[in-house]
């Protein structure tokens, strides 16, 4: 069997955890803040532990991990 090939676009975003769990950037910092108030602003910062749905599907892009 060949190998597979990871997707550039995930890897540059997404990170793992030590547990094995998927860790990625924030949406919505990037323009338009000043429609947003302080605490939506201060709970986007860094980054956060994706939900298991959505981590299912990234793994797919990531065949052999990170």
């Amino acid at each position: 069997m060949p190998k597979l090939k990871t997707k550039s676009g995930a890897k540059k975003r997404f990170k793992l955890t030590a547990t094995g769990k998927l860790k990625a950037g924030v949406a919505g910092k990037r323009h338009r803040l000043i429609g947003h108030n302080g605490k939506y602003i201060r709970q986007n910062r860094g980054t956060k532990v994706m939900s298991e749905a959505d981590a299912k599907i990234i793994r797919t892009y990531l065949p052999y991990g990170l």
